[in-house]
């Protein structure tokens, strides 16, 4: 699958929603278990943030990264 590449870390930009909780997982597996940091920007959504961290880290990240865009 990854035609001789070696993929050793990956920064996702992560939503939380099944797309980009199930391709983590699937990150991993294809590329000999790289390390999955996921991003999200902060744009005001404050509700769809709570709990995000936990999501990332069960569908396997090794890490969530939240910045605050707001003012941007």
């Amino acid at each position: 699958m990854t035609n001789g590449t070696e993929v050793h870390k990956v920064v996702l930009a992560y939503s939380g929603g099944l797309d980009t909780s199930v391709i983590v997982p699937w990150l991993k597996n294809n590329f000999s278990d790289c390390e999955v940091i996921c991003f999200c920007a902060d744009l005001g959504q404050e509700e769809e943030l709570e709990g995000l961290d936990e999501k990332a880290r069960a569908s396997g990240a090794s890490k969530l990264n939240i910045r605050d865009l707001r003012e941007e």
